[in-house]
């Protein structure tokens, strides 16, 4: 039984887990109010030793234990039952194993001089780690940040670490949430990962999932049956309990969790992972506390929260003094089905509410969400918040992300679905139009393989989770074929996970996709007009009944530094004229083509004049024009001019 002796208190980091002290001990510390006995069980040298617990109030309970320190393996025996810590820092041997003392002060670090970020201005790349390289590896993937910084990515997203069971995974059923997975490499490889970012000038933030846990290999219901809760549903497993008062011990489990990946493993932010499902009705909510945790471990550098919200309340980026979340950044998830639907043809499924029309593209540039509160037909009910005072880098702009390439049957990348131009004409919008532009891995140099759902279970619950991705994909019409169905990959195979590692003979093999994009993200952070701080400053109209214009002011005031961007989904656009005032040049100038995505270089047939005698705008192209001075005319010319007319 334990020792119930008051001790004073022992300075910890943390609430829970085991941190080495000075002078060559560890204290542990952990949360157990349901079982009858708690004992600390160490392992050393194959041997297994028993360590008497200090109770205390609430149901912790802790011990410092002199010559332990990091590499020691050990467990906790719950009535009996040898269960690992939840609060582990490391799973050597994945979750069924025994957790492992790390010492995070042990790490270089050499990012003294990095101060963090700001969403304003950035590119986020989102990659997983266990594809990225065929290694699969922090290690692998470090020897690839030279191309991306290259590329003029500035901030990387990271898809789930927190170990898992199995050989392979998407991370999203993580199950020891302070523990990165083993798959990958050690602690110290991962901030290794992140020091080495930070060196080519590459943010790091971590995608989280603080709305459940996995279903294999969890610990915690052993601990505490109040780490859960009844009161809400939740479609991906039981819902954590962040209300009342039973719920504190976790409230301060899951805060200081997202403080911890700040300050251990100097991370430039988190991303949030399906935060509808985050149910809190307490004073602050829980997201806000977290934000606040998060920023508070950042110590002054800037970090970058951003957030998965299907309903798209933007209330989650709002100040927390306005009644908001104190979050920085929004998925946009309408702008990418806007984007498919013009890409492809398909209106199926959740794409069935949007068109692909320009005006939604327009709209899309305007005021970031289309749907802000009005009927959304799919799901029968309204949709989304109004967007007021939100600055238009708060919505995180994609054509490709984990998701929705695998939500497609084969996994396909988007270049695989649609013609050539209309995609490079979409990437310019993309990278071009207001908000913070994303890429997934791949995406860049028109990667050959595909992305599809994968994690590795066990026969019963492999076979479950078969079932329920066919039933999330029976949704699609067309995949209802049996051939369609067929095709669906087995999520525990080990061959679906292979095939979704990047072949990176495809980078050297399609340099032109590659130049597209960095020379489209150089346009971005070089030409003032495309960093607008401001909605007032786009504005877009439809040209036709696929193409569509944005004018983008200048903040300066300088007329020359103002652009045209013209999409053309359709074909050839020929016009004498428009009757469009956003098409006009400013005083005594002309337009001039800058950039056009019909270059040879990238895989185009090159661009004439597109305002010579009129307007002509290729076919499944995007063009960026430019103010130039004119010589300035007498009246009798400038009057024959018009006469002549």
């Amino acid at each position: 039984m334990p020792n119930h002796k008051i001790l004073a208190p022992v300075p910890r980091r943390l609430p829970l887990g085991a941190e080495v002290l000075g002078g060559g001990s560890t204290h542990f510390r952990v949360w157990a109010p349901d079982p009858v006995s708690v004992v600390l069980v160490i392992e050393i040298a194959g041997e297994r030793r028993d360590i008497e617990l200090i109770a205390e109030p609430g149901g912790y309970f802790h011990a410092a234990v002199p010559g332990v320190g990091a590499g020691a393996r050990y467990w906790y025996r719950l009535d009996g039952e040898l269960v690992p810590d939840p609060a582990s820092r490391y799973q050597p041997d994945g979750p069924f194993g025994p957790s492992e003392v790390v010492d995070s002060a042990r790490f270089a670090w050499t990012d003294g001089e990095w101060r963090g970020v700001s969403l304003e201005g950035q590119v986020i790349y989102e990659l997983h780690i266990g594809t990225f390289t065929p290694e699969g590896t922090w290690k692998a993937a470090i020897d690839k940040l030279p191309l991306l910084a290259g590329l003029g990515i500035t901030v990387l997203e990271v898809m789930p670490v927190s170990e898992f069971p199995g050989r392979f995974g998407w991370g999203y059923d993580g199950v020891f949430p302070y523990a990165s997975t083993h798959l990958y490499g050690s602690t110290d490889d991962f901030r290794a990962f992140v020091d080495c970012a930070h060196v080519h000038g590459l943010a790091v933030i971590l995608d989280v999932v603080y709305n459940h846990l996995g279903p294999s290999g969890c610990v915690f219901r052993k601990y505490a049956k109040a780490w859960y809760t009844a009161r809400f549903d939740n479609e991906w497993g039981d819902a954590l309990n962040f209300n009342g008062d039973e719920a504190a011990p976790a409230r301060e489990f899951w805060c200081c969790n997202a403080g911890y990946w700040i300050d251990e493993f100097h991370l430039d932010g988190l991303r949030l992972d399906a935060t509808q499902a985050i149910h809190d009705d307490s004073p602050q909510h829980i997201i806000a506390a977290m934000s606040q945790q998060a920023h508070a471990q950042a110590k002054g550098r800037g970090i970058i929260l951003v957030a998965e919200n299907e309903p798209q309340h933007v209330r989650l980026v709002q100040p927390v003094e306005a009644g908001g979340y104190g979050l920085d950044g929004l998925w946009n998830d309408d702008l990418h089905h806007s984007a498919v639907v013009a890409l492809t043809g398909r209106r199926e499924a959740y794409y069935s509410d949007h068109r692909g029309t320009p005006q939604e593209f327009v709209s899309a540039a305007r005021r970031g969400y289309l749907f802000q509160g009005q009927r959304y037909a799919w799901q029968k009910q309204a949709r989304g918040t109004r967007v007021r005072g939100i600055a238009p880098s708060a919505f995180i702009n994609f054509i490709e992300n984990h998701d929705q390439v695998a939500n497609w049957v084969n996994g396909a990348r988007m270049h695989q679905r649609t013609s050539p131009g209309r995609l490079r004409a979409i990437t310019a919008f993309m990278l071009l139009a207001p908000g913070t532009p994303m890429l997934f891995q791949g995406q860049e140099f028109a990667s050959s393989r595909p992305f599809l759902y994968f994690a590795d279970h066990e026969p019963e619950l492999a076979a479950a989770v078969l079932k329920g991705r066919s039933e999330f994909l029976s949704q699609f019409p067309s995949i209802e074929p049996p051939e369609a169905r067929a095709a669906l990959a087995e999520p525990h195979a080990g061959a679906t996970f292979e095939r979704c590692k990047l072949d990176w003979r495809d980078y050297e093999a399609n340099a032109g996709t590659r130049q597209l994009h960095a020379d489209l993200i150089a346009l971005r952070r070089n030409c003032r007009a495309f960093r607008p701080t401001a909605r007032e400053l786009v504005d877009g109209a439809v040209l036709d009944a696929e193409a569509f214009v944005l004018r983008y002011l200048a903040a300066s005031g300088d007329d020359l530094d103002e652009r045209l961007l013209i999409v053309n989904l359709g074909v050839d656009l020929v016009a004498e004229s428009f009757a469009e005032p956003l098409i006009a040049p400013p005083d005594d100038c002309e337009w001039k083509l800058a950039w056009s995505s019909e270059a040879v270089v990238y895989g185009g047939v090159g661009t004439p004049d597109v305002t010579r005698e009129g307007w002509r705008v290729p076919g499944h192209s995007a063009v960026v024009l430019r103010p130039e001075r004119t010589p300035k005319q007498s009246d009798s010319k400038a009057g024959n001019k018009r006469s002549q007319a």
